[in-house]
């Protein structure tokens, strides 16, 4: 059985746009060779049209799915671009698991100042996993209650 070239060529060659830019010529080789590997391998059947175009989608759809599973490796070395011409290497954007965040820090610090001791109290009970008292939990209640309304007040 005698192989068809041209005709190899020919639907390559419309199927290659579908691959990156840069991997178009190889997508196309890669069509011709399977084309022509399917119409050596199918005996003394006639290979259609219609089969070489299905054979040339199934190669684009391999082509995908390789690129695809490829794994993408980032080095703490890559540079960000923020979008005003600035750039910060990766390594610099990573969060400090160490680093405190001193606005809620003393946030809570200065909430804890202000708050009654008896309730701190509570609070680091509840905390430990310890189980509160019918004063303390009537106590928390209204305090609850208390703060409830403030911020009531606040919203309207």
């Amino acid at each position: 059985m005698e192989l068809d070239w041209q005709k190899y060529i020919e639907i390559a060659d419309k199927f290659q746009h579908k691959a990156k830019a840069a991997d178009r010529e190889d997508l196309r080789q890669d069509i011709i060779l399977r084309l022509a590997e399917v119409a050596s391998n199918n005996g003394h059947k006639p290979f259609t049209e219609g089969g070489m175009v299905r054979v040339a989608s199934y190669t684009v759809m391999a082509y995908w799915r390789d690129l695809m599973r490829k794994p993408t490796i980032l080095s703490l070395n890559d540079e960000l671009s923020d979008g005003d011409g600035d750039t910060t290497e990766l390594w610099q954007t990573l969060a400090d698991d160490k680093a405190i965040d001193l606005e809620a820090w003393l946030d809570a610090k200065r909430w804890l100042l202000g708050c009654p001791k008896r309730l701190v109290k509570i609070a680091y009970k509840r905390y430990v996993g310890k189980p509160l008292d019918y004063k303390e939990k009537m106590y928390l209640s209204r305090h609850r209650q208390k703060e409830l309304k403030k911020y009531q007040i606040a919203l309207a």
